[in-house]
């Protein structure tokens, strides 16, 4: 019996290694059981790493699908999925119908969410209930009435996976393993047009050229239950389709910004509820986010303020002190000062602290070390700024000019667009791409007509290929302010007006920002010479061709349409078919003072440089003025858009004459109105806190230069008040700077906030400190939420890796862009993601938004003493 009681003790023994050895393992794999997901108070389901939002956003209808609503994961500090919602497509593309919320509610008590969804068009209805159910989720859709008809096959559960997050992983199926490709290259197949569900207004994706057909992706794999990632526990997902079949879905196949799809058809004639997933990320035991430390990854000047600013989970325990290290010529690291780690408190989802190292100033290369986590190396010198704005100049501008050949050394960017002028847009037209025509021309054309004489100037304005003529006078203006103010002179760029040619890399004798000052010019004198009055934009017609993504000579056939032959019909000289772009002639008086106000400005750089574009510049900038004076005394906009456009919109048009023409009249009339616009406004609700003593402050500090020593003294009283106001901004967010929460990153906002704190510094140094520049780059430069990556591209020792810019299909970038940044999904959860370039909100690169970088960081640079 003893010897029994002896052998049965040592079995449990080594059962209580085995269990103990098994636990261990299945902790150390990272993979953790029993973490159940609970709603919150701000309205989502969240465990440790884990958080699943359910229409906490919402498809806003502008851009239509833009990957950022629906069901949504938060997969350990990184959104990986998106877009669960009944969908009419396997895969959905950007400008496919989506639905409307009619309704949202939370219900705590049984721990659900349940929204309405509704497609009006076909009169369809179905909610979507998601419950905290085991580990996961269950997600059930309901119906009151059956699927309509022409839904049957096409009405389906959808939840969207981001694909950089599972290239190089692989899927279960119902235990059959399968790559998740890294290139699209699964099966599709044709079908007749008349089967394909209208897309929004009517437009079409899709060039059939002419076969009257479309394609339809098919499934991956099949199954009940999928497992996503199950070797990686950062990334694993299961879903079990308990009622229904599963499908994976490529949408690479139709559309480069497609996401992996996993799908479930909804069943026909069934109503209550039809249709139950049950959803479970996975979950890493007593997982905590690793501190991001924000820094300039461009350096700093050696009396520059240095605060580094650490982003930390909820669930970390902030270290006392954290140091900083020099590299050392021999390759050592050298601790050159140990310093206390300041709290500062929590902003939206995570706890900050402030790292000040001020104190360090010898020229070298550094990092950060904060516990385990070490920055990458970053310089202090004098010279930090002096180079960081070349990119933008030298690679990026050239890069977007329209109507010219572009090439970089063995490379050749685009050959020459858009040699087939435009067409006058049509009547009564809302084009997808917010442009409108009204119920005239304001032309001598008539619709579909074509304008001569506009193949000229001009720059792609984003990532796309349109000519947008406010941002046109937005760069233009702000080149003449960099040519005027900072004397910029650099020729890294041989531009050939005649010949249709600029070179990269190659010097050409002339000063390239009085080159691009000429070639945005010439586009906007074209438009008030050839249109009669600045247009709102030029734009391709088809959707088919507005997501192009090659060579922008590809995205029209260059050749002047001719009604008279068929589509995809040439006589060598023109074409039959509809690809021109469309000049949408809608005449507001709003513009016209901007492009005034630009031309009047642009006259006076140009002068001694290109004298003829000069004078007509400022002739059109006068004739401007007139005739949008005229308009505005017979318009009546009480209460609408255009009035608060239009209020004090010709100040900088008057002001901008007075400077050039030296005329009292234009200074009489820009002292009318200066004073009332500096007055405080509020900013708009949800965005950031207006630091602005009024719109008016920089048109102020322009014209300081200008104007007599009263005028000075008087307004020197506004800008101690905007310094004041400074300090709110301050409290609002750990980064001292204006952060943006909506659905465009706020890089542009932060950089304009400096631009005015640059002029407020060199007017009033004894009232504005530096800092407040310097400030607005670091932020740009990295330290900001979510990462500490550099948002202009091949700018700071690790910038951006992609962009959405006309080359995004190559996941890369165009150096010297600057990307918006960070946008917000609501309630809590700031991002900008570098591994996925398609989300025009983080990452799209604007010329306005280019061209004021470029401005602030010559401006640092000249007041860090290294302007050149």
């Amino acid at each position: 019996m003893k010897n029994l009681i002896k052998e049965e003790s040592g079995n449990y023994r080594l059962l209580l290694v085995f269990v103990s050895v098994l636990i261990c393992l299945i902790i150390q794999s990272g993979y953790a059981f029993g973490q159940k997901l609970v709603l919150n108070d701000q309205g989502y389901f969240e465990t440790r790493g884990v958080n699943v939002l359910v229409y906490s956003n919402q498809y806003t209808g502008m851009f239509f699908d833009e990957k950022t609503a629906g069901i949504e994961i938060i997969h350990h500090g990184v959104r990986t999925s998106t877009g669960g919602a009944i969908r009419l497509q396997n895969t959905p593309e950007q400008w496919d119908l989506i639905p409307t919320v009619v309704d949202r509610k939370v219900d705590a008590t049984g721990k659900t969410i349940n929204t309405d969804l509704s497609y009006k068009d076909f009169n369809f209805n179905a909610r979507i209930s998601v419950t905290a159910k085991d580990n996961g989720v269950e997600i059930t859709v309901s119906l009151d009435k059956p699927l309509p008809k022409e839904l049957e096959g096409n009405a389906g559960l959808n939840l969207e996976f981001l694909p950089s997050a599972y290239f190089e992983k692989t899927y279960l199926a119902d235990g059959r393993p399968g790559n998740f490709p890294k290139y699209p290259s699964s099966n599709t197949k044709s079908e007749p047009a008349s089967k394909k569900l209208p897309q929004f207004a009517g437009h079409n994706t899709f060039d059939d050229r002419g076969r009257s057909e479309f394609i339809v992706p098919l499934p991956l794999a099949t199954g009940r239950t999928f497992i996503l990632a199950p070797e990686d526990p950062e990334n694993m997902v299961k879903i079990k389709g308990l009622d229904a079949e599963l499908m994976l879905f490529d949408g690479r196949n139709l559309a480069q910004n497609g996401w992996f799809v996993v799908r479930s058809l909804l069943p026909a004639n069934k109503t209550g509820k039809v249709l139950t997933w049950y959803v479970e990320p996975n979950t890493i035991s007593n997982w905590i986010r690793k501190p991001v430390i924000g820094f300039s990854q461009s350096g700093y000047v050696p009396d520059q303020e240095k605060i580094a600013v650490i982003e930390m989970d909820v669930n970390d325990t902030p270290l006392k002190t954290a140091s900083v290290y020099q590299i050392t010529s021999e390759g050592k690291s050298v601790e050159k000062l140990k310093g206390e780690v300041k709290a500062w408190g929590k902003y939206l989802r995570y706890n900050y602290a402030w790292f000040d190292f001020s104190s360090v100033k010898e020229p070298g290369v550094y990092y950060i070390q904060y516990g385990d986590q070490r920055t990458n190396t970053f310089l202090i010198a004098s010279n930090v700024y002096e180079n960081v704005w070349h990119p933008t100049l030298d690679v990026w501008f050239p890069v977007q000019m329209d109507h010219m050949e572009v090439n970089e050394a063995y490379r050749v960017w685009h050959g020459v667009p858009y040699l087939d002028d435009c067409l006058q847009a049509p009547l009564n037209h809302q084009h997808f791409d917010g442009y409108r025509m009204g119920k005239t021309t304001d032309t001598k054309y008539k619709p579909l007509e074509r304008i001569p004489n506009m193949a000229v100037g001009g720059w792609f304005d984003a990532g796309d290929f349109d000519i947008q003529t406010g941002s046109h006078n937005s760069v233009v203006s702000r080149f003449v302010e960099a040519w005027e103010v900072l004397r910029i002179d650099r020729d890294e760029t041989y531009i050939d007006q005649k010949t249709r040619y600029v070179d990269i890399h190659r010097p050409d004798g002339k000063p390239d920002i009085l080159q691009q000052i000429e070639h945005g010019t010439l586009n906007l004198v074209a438009q008030c010479e050839n249109i009669g009055h600045p247009v709102q934009g030029i734009i391709v017609p088809n959707l088919h061709q507005y997501h192009h993504l090659g060579d922008a000579m590809t995205e029209t056939d260059n050749l002047p349409y001719n009604p008279n032959l068929k589509p995809y019909e040439t006589d060598g000289k023109s074409s039959g078919t509809l690809d021109d772009r469309w000049a949408f002639t809608t005449r507001q008086s709003y513009l016209d003072y901007s492009t005034a106000a630009t031309l009047a400005a642009a006259s006076r750089a140009l002068r001694g440089f290109n004298n003829d574009l000069a004078e007509r510049s400022l002739v059109c900038a006068k004739r401007l003025l007139e005739e949008a004076n005229e308009a505005s005394k017979n318009t009546n906009t009480t209460g609408s858009n255009q009035m608060m456009m239009r209020r004090g919109s010709d100040m900088d048009v008057v002001l901008q004459l007075y400077i050039t023409t030296k005329e009292k009249k234009y200074a009489d009339r820009f002292l009318e109105q200066i004073w009332t616009s500096l007055e405080p406004q509020s900013g708009p609700a949800g965005g950031p806190q207006r630091a602005f003593a009024g719109r008016g402050l920089l048109s102020a500090l322009k014209a300081l230069p200008y104007m007599d020593d009263a005028f000075k003294a008087r307004l020197k009283d506004y800008v101690v008040k905007y310094k004041e106001s400074l300090a709110e901004i301050e409290k609002q967010n750990p980064y001292g700077v204006p952060i943006s929460l909506g659905t465009w990153g706020g890089s542009g906002t932060v950089v304009s906030w400096a631009i005015t704190n640059y002029y407020a510094y060199k007017a009033f140094p004894d009232v504005m400190n530096k800092e407040y520049v310097f400030k607005g780059l670091n932020y740009i430069f990295g330290c900001h939420p979510y990462s500490n990556t550099s948002f202009v591209n091949a700018v700071g020792t690790r910038s951006k890796k992609v962009a959405y810019g006309t080359n995004r299909a190559d996941f890369t970038t165009i150096a010297g862009g600057i990307v918006p940044g960070l946008i917000l999904l609501k309630p809590d959860f700031l991002e900008n993601k570098d591994d996925w370039p398609f989300l025009w909100g983080e990452n799209e690169v604007t010329i306005g938004g280019s061209a004021d970088y470029l401005f602030l960081a010559k401006a640092a640079s000249e007041i860090a003493g290294k302007s050149k």
